[in-house]
């Protein structure tokens, strides 16, 4: 079994633990639908990146 990346995986608990979905999607609204686009591609672009670095 290969070992988990500790800073990543704190990194995430963080971000789950912090961020309400509701104020996010709230804050999305209020910044604009392209702001919007563009934060949910690169947060699922990172989620890839991440995934693939712990396969490693």
């Amino acid at each position: 079994m290969k070992k988990i990346n500790l800073p990543v995986l704190a990194m995430l608990a963080m971000i789950m633990f912090t961020a309400s979905s509701c104020e996010v999607i709230g804050g999305i609204f209020k910044a604009g639908i392209w702001t919007g686009v563009i934060v949910v591609v690169l947060i699922i672009v990172l989620v890839i990146w991440l995934i693939g670095k712990a396969r490693k």
